[in-house]
């Protein structure tokens, strides 16, 4: 990835590289650097030896010279000092067998137990023993140091199976598999045996089915290191096989059913059915499209039910003659007849299948298949069925980047040579939760507990683990341990590396009150329940580096694992309000952990979920003090992906909750609660400064409802990746004035897709499909087929969206979709300080502030109507320092605005700020507000509380420097307060509020320190006698009541300045308190009388700035993008690390480039293929070299490069007839094409729009020299997360 962490160099959207990525140090998206394979990870020291605890006296390190020192001090006690020296050797030795190879060590007895399933045997003290086969035991307990080791040999040919109902490990006994030096060769297998209802005793604290490590209990495993998982370097087929494929396996009508494919791509060109049994006319339609079709290309033909009774001779005389059939003549009623073929390939090209028809149930399979190559050199088999059958789901897995984002499918390896798994039965039964699954779900379990002496486990590999009707019954579950690493003294850090737990019945990993555990390298796949998961909201410091998450499905256990279905079935009297599908697959309870490079997809619910306890929770509760997990800083969050969950990629917001259910609030204990908002302050105290959380590296996409949702602050995202989501992005704020006193978020260098050029499949959890992107191609759609998809989403504020690419946000027929958009159907408020600069956007619309309907509804909310933002460059608009709202919203206009009806909104230049409108006795009222130079267009809020209360708050922005009365849709409140928000020093508004003519007020300002709850500053408003006196002094607390019209009006003045991003003055909040004494009713609404006596000529305070033509040069994401060619009928280009070369006369343009620099060493074009063009594509290409080749027009001898083209990297020559247009990506120099050399074409009114790739350079493969040592930026955190040096 990067050769530097700088941020212009950085490369923002694609996730840097684990160990087992073969990239090399200079890999930038655009500017792939050496695909090459890591130097091997260092294997981890060898676990501790002795319980944990103080260090020790350090042991003798039979360093020679000391001893040769020792020698001459103690010349006199030699005979002892030989002796001692032999002691040590033979403790030396001990020592390496133990660290090495656990099954050498000479004092193991070798132990074949057999099988004793009635047994329970016990391992003491004494008995240090090596199993030498497999055994079947009752139980096995092993303690007082006794010690069971697995043997093993040099072929790996020492297969050894265990089966037993428990082991037990405790009080200095050890179980050992292999070694982290001396890893396991043979295969090892646990099998964890028994029933939920079996009627046998129970451990306690561990139940039955189990691997127990009690006090003092050692558990080494250690399996061959592989490759744990990694993602795709090329694309695979939707079939899944490894060379891609076309097998179609669904029902067909009546008649033969007909595939054609392109023999250069694999892609599929048509897909029909002609019932040749009933209609003659679709048989001559049939023999016309097979005469029409040009030589190569694959052909399939399946009968469905029949299909001769109407299938013409001439039919029947051109499959034989294009195709090469030999039973076609021959074919009967209801025959099975399957064919693939090349259009005019000859008999041999053709393979054909026939089978006799048997009775009305029972027909004869005729399967054909053959098999081919891409000009990419990609194989593919294309298989055809006469009896079709219903198939599950086929996918198409992406193995390269996208649009700039990296979506390569992560690939895992599930199976190790270590197992242990859990016996099961073939259906569920008894009390395993029956009602939800049809599968047992008593599966085995591995509990740690608190003071073990060493437990690593590395490369295992578990299966049907977790108990999914028992608490606590986990794959692999740290109960209570505290302080794992160095800081609870163990010498060797606990860590688990490597596993890989798959159709687990109750979560993957739980992490419960342990710190400061590694996690890497491990696969959680097909689980129920959250999936790596910590417990009690007290677990900090562990580390998760490396690992994957796959399909996570709702469990039972906890209110956050369960469904809607679930949940209610659990529960009958749960609170209406209760959010149901929470569940995910990292459950992070408190932001002091550490996640670097995991991946997350395929949730049923979220993908990584940040929770916040309130205080610790179940066992742990009352055990530690408090635990301020919203108020605790975040750890390191480094190159995490999140993508294809239903409802969000990562999800930073809410706590559980921490009380049992009580008639007044019967909601579960631990179930989601809306309190916590997340907020760092250092040492998690409030009263000290602000933590930034910096959410680094994060790639998102194809999450069906969010890429991500985060509510808090300081947050910032940088550096990240957003495609293909319902929403890319969304801040929520600490909670707005009044609960939030003004934090920031922000988001810089990232990058926004809104529909890339991955369509994705039909089907599984993408519900929707239809057209959409720029080609308006079918693909999977977010939500719904209308949702209007949004890149980044404002719901209040403030935040900072800045450095950041926008592309690919279109609207279609079907729904609105844009770039910038805002919170659907929002109650809440909106803060002008929501800043956005130095954006870039392609092929989008900017913004859109909705209109109504659905999804919108009425569009009529008090924040819908609020919606703004601040353009500080002119970036989005054009208009430097400008601000973008609602088109209706009259309040923030002058007649200088410009109006956008694409956006719905209005481009203004002014200042803006809110007023936070307090009322006090007075339910259900609306506020309206007039501005004195729009009276007719006044803004109606309804407040944010429910409208029955008694208290309501509304906030509306409003320009600075300008006039307002303010009305009401009922009797006057008795209380009002009005806070300044977002005001600068100096900033004012003049407000009249409408009151009953006789009313008295007592008015009085002050400044509210919100920390410590105190009011200073308090001054009484004095009288004055009309309104144009009040205007000659706005300075003084004056206010003046026009009983004739019934408006009170004062000023309300900024009389201190702000700090950063704090919603108040640095003094604290400026308020002005009314409090009105009337015995009136009446509504009131003085807006009949108040104009037009106070109507005003609309001025504009600071007038709009000229519209900038000037491209933006420092806008948008520093990206290194490398544009492949771009080729239309009217325009064609190439760009190579955002150099565009455009050229404009027809024919070919070629552009060489160092396949080791990446820089550009050649430009060539020519009008037509000649004599010239041909000697340049054989000998003027320089060997190492990246070749783009794009066309214009329709060039002169198209199919006379076509042989040329195999020198360039491509496995054959393309059928280019009738061809158009070419774009390539290829290769001189390398007697194995690269994987990404690749060829596209079109034809007719085809286009091939922008086509991008992101190349590998420096590559040896290539002939260039190899890279050096590279920055892992991953690495030197995961050595900074656990401390290690």
């Amino acid at each position: 990835m990067p050769t530097s962490d700088g941020p212009s160099h950085f490369p923002v959207f694609v996730a840097p590289h684990h160990g087992n990525h073969q990239r090399s140090p200079g890999y930038v998206p655009g500017r792939v650097a050496p695909v090459r394979s890591p130097p091997p990870a260092k294997a981890p020291p060898p676990p501790p030896l002795k319980p944990h605890g103080p260090p020790l006296e350090r042991p003798p390190t039979f360093n020679l010279a000391v001893e040769g020192q020792r020698r001459e001090r103690a010349q006199g006690l030699q005979q002892r000092k030989n002796t001692m020296i032999c002691k040590i050797t033979d403790a030396l030795i001990l020592l390496i067998f133990k660290a090495n190879c656990p099954d050498h060590n000479p004092s193991l007895s070798g132990w074949n137990p057999g099988h004793q399933p009635d047994n329970a045997v016990v391992v003491k003290k004494g008995h240090l023993l090596r199993l030498d086969s497999s055994a079947t035991f009752y139980s096995l307990t092993i303690q007082s140091g006794g010690q069971v080791v697995f043997a093993d040999n040099a072929d790996g040919s020492k297969n050894i199976t265990l089966r037993t109902r428990h082991i037990l490990i405790e009080d200095g006994g050890a179980l050992h598999i292999g070694g982290p030096k001396c890893r396991y060769r043979s295969f090892a297998t646990i099998a964890l045996v028994g029933r939920s209802d079996d009627k046998v005793p129970e451990v306690p604290s561990l139940g039955r089915k189990f691997i127990g490590v009690q006090g003092g209990g050692t558990l080494e495993l250690h399996g061959t290191k592989r490759v744990s998982w990694s993602l795709l370097t090329r694309s695979v087929p939707a079939t899944g096989l490894a060379s891609g494929g076309h097998t179609f396996q669904r029902n067909f009508s009546r008649g033969i059913n007909l595939r054609v494919f392109d023999q250069d791509t694999a892609d599929l060109l048509l897909s029909e059915r002609y019932d040749t049994h009933d209609s003659r006319n679709e048989s001559h339609q049939l023999t016309q499209l097979l005469r029409s079709l040009p030589a190569g290309r694959i052909v399939t033909l399946a009968v469905g039910d029949s299909a001769v009774k109407s299938l013409l001779d001439e039919t029947k005389k051109t499959i034989e003659e294009k195709l090469g059939s030999s039973f076609v003549y021959d074919l009967k009623y209801r025959q099975a007849w399957a064919l693939v073929s090349v259009v005019d390939g000859g008999n041999t090209s053709c393979s054909e299948d026939i089978k006799e028809h048997e009775n009305h149930d029972t027909g004869g399979r005729a399967l054909a298949r053959r098999n081919f190559t891409t000009v990419d050199g990609v194989g593919f088999s294309v298989t055809a069925y006469s009896e079709w059958k219903n198939g599950k789901p086929q996918y198409h897995h992406v193995g390269e980047i996208i649009d700039g984002v990296d979506m390569r499918a992560e690939v895992a390896l599930l199976s190790k040579n270590i197992l242990i798994y859990g016996e099961m039965e073939k259906a569920c039964y008894g009390n395993n939760k029956c009602q939800f699954y049809n599968h047992d779900t008593y599966g085995g379990h591995i509990k740690i507990f608190s003071n073990f002496s060493s437990v690593h486990l590395s490369y295992v590999e578990l299966r049907n683990m977790g108990q999914q009707g028992e608490t606590g019954r986990y794959p692999l579950h740290f109960h209570m341990c505290g302080d794992v690493d160095q800081k609870g003294g163990y010498w060797e850090p606990t860590y688990v590396d490597g596993l890989s737990i798959h159709h687990s019945f109750s979560r993957c990993l739980s992490i419960h009150a342990t710190n400061g555990l590694l996690v890497k390298n491990t696969v959680g796949y097909d689980t129920l329940g959250h999936c790596f998961f910590l417990e009690d909201g007290i677990e900090q410091r562990n580390t998760f580096y490396h690992n994957l998450g796959l399909l996570t499905r709702p469990g039972t256990l906890l209110p956050t694992d369960r469904n809607d279905t679930v949940c209610s079935s659990i529960k009958d009297k749960v609170y209406k309000d209760i959010r149901m599908m929470t569940f995910s697959t990292f459950w992070i309870a408190n932001p002091n952990n550490n996640l670097i490079s995991n991946a997350a997809a395929g949730s049923q619910d979220a993908g990584i979920w940040f929770v916040f306890h309130s205080s610790s929770t179940g066992d742990s509760h009352g055990l530690v003090p408090e635990t301020k997990a919203e108020l605790t800083p975040l750890g390191i969050f480094y190159n995490n992906r999140v993508h294809s969950n239903f409802k969000a990629g990562l999800f930073i917001d809410k706590g559980v909750k921490t009380s049992n259910a009580s008639a007044a609030d019967p909601r579960e204990y631990l179930c989601l609660d809306n309190s916590a908002r997340f907020r760092p302050h250092q040492n998690s105290d409030p009263s000290h400064p602000r933590v930034a959380a910096v959410i680094d590296t994060l790639i998102s996409f194809k999450n069906n409802d969010l890429g991500a949702w985060i509510r808090g602050g300081d947050i910032i995202i940088q550096n990240s990746g957003f495609a293909d989501n319902g929403v890319g992005l969304s801040f929520a704020s600490d909670g707005s004035y009044p609960k939030d006193e003004g934090s920031s978020q922000e988001v810089l260098q990232s990058l926004f897709v809104g529909e890339s050029q991955n369509r994705g499949t039909n089907g599984g959890q993408n519900k929707y499909w239809g057209p959409g992107g720029s080609d308006g191609k079918m693909r999977t759609l977010p939500r719904n087929r209308t949702f209007p998809i949004r890149g980044f989403q404002i719901y209040d504020g403030p935040v900072r969206l800045t450095q950041s690419t926008f592309r690919g946000f279109l609207p279609t027929p079907e729904r609105y979709t844009s770039a910038v958009g805002f919170n659907l159907k929002n109650t809440w408020q909106l803060t002008p300080r929501n800043n956005l600069s130095q954006l870039s956007f392609h092929s989008t619309l900017q913004t859109f502030f909705g209109r109504p309907g659905q999804w919108f509804e009425d569009n009529d909310l008090d924040g819908d109507k609020n919606s703004i933002f601040h353009d500080v460059d002119g970036s989005v608009t054009g208009y430097k320092d400008s601000y973008v709202g609602r088109a209706d919203n009259r309040l923030i206009q002058h007649p200088g605005c410009v109006n956008v009806s694409q956006w719905s909104g209005v481009i203004c230049s002014g200042r803006y700020a809110q007023v936070y409108i307090q009322t006090q006795g007075a339910p259900s009222l609306s506020l309206s507000i007039c501005r004195d130079e729009y009276p007719d267009a006044p803004l109606v809020l309804r407040g944010i509380n429910s409208q029955r209360a008694q208290s309501q708050q509304y906030q509306p922005i409003l320009m600075m420097s300008k006039s307002y009365t303010l009305h009401w849709s009922g009797p006057a409140p008795r209380e009002v307060v009005l806070s300044l928000i977002n005001f600068d020093k100096d900033d004012w508004v003049l407000v009249g509020l409408c009151y009953p003519s006789e009313t008295t007020f007592q008015i009085m300002a002050d400044i509210n320190d919100r920390q410590s709850n105190t009011f200073d500053d308090i001054i009484d408003y004095g009288t004055m006698s009309s309104l144009a006196e009040l205007m000659k002094k706005p300075m003084e607390r004056k206010y003046f009541f026009d009983r004739t019209v019934g408006l009170l009006w004062l000023y309300l003045r900024a009389r201190h300045g702000r700090d950063g991003h704090s919603y108040c003055s640095v003094k604290g909040c400026e308020r002005v308190k009314i409090m009105a004494t009337t015995s009136s009713k009446q509504t009131c609404n003085c807006a009949a009388k108040a104009y037009p006596k106070y109507s005003k000529a609309p001025s504009a305070v600071i007038p709009m700035p000229a519209f900038n033509t000037t491209p933006c040069k420092d806008c948008g994401a520093k990206q290194v993008l490398s544009h492949g060619p771009s080729t239309s009928r009217h325009k064609s280009s190439l760009s190579v690390n955002e150099g565009k070369m455009s050229f404009s006369q027809p024919g070919y343009f070629l552009v060489t480039v160092d396949a080791c620099s990446g820089k550009v060493t050649k430009k060539t074009s020519f009008s037509k293929m000649d004599a010239k063009m041909e000697q340049y594509l054989k000998t003027g290409i320089p060997k190492r070299s990246i070749v783009l080749m794009a066309t214009r027009g329709q060039p002169e001898g198209l199919v006379n490069v076509a042989p040329y083209l195999i020198s360039l990297g491509l496995a054959k020559a393309p059928s280019l007839h009738k061809k158009g247009y070419l774009a390539l990506w290829g290769f001189q120099g390398s007697s194995s094409p690269p994987v990404w050399v690749s060829l596209k074409v079109g034809q007719g009114d085809e286009f091939l729009r922008v086509q991008e790739r992101y190349l590998p350079l420096s590559l040896e493969a290539y002939g260039c020299s190899p890279p050096a040592a590279q920055h892992r930026k991953d690495l030197e955190l995961l050595k900074k997360a656990t401390r290690l040096q």
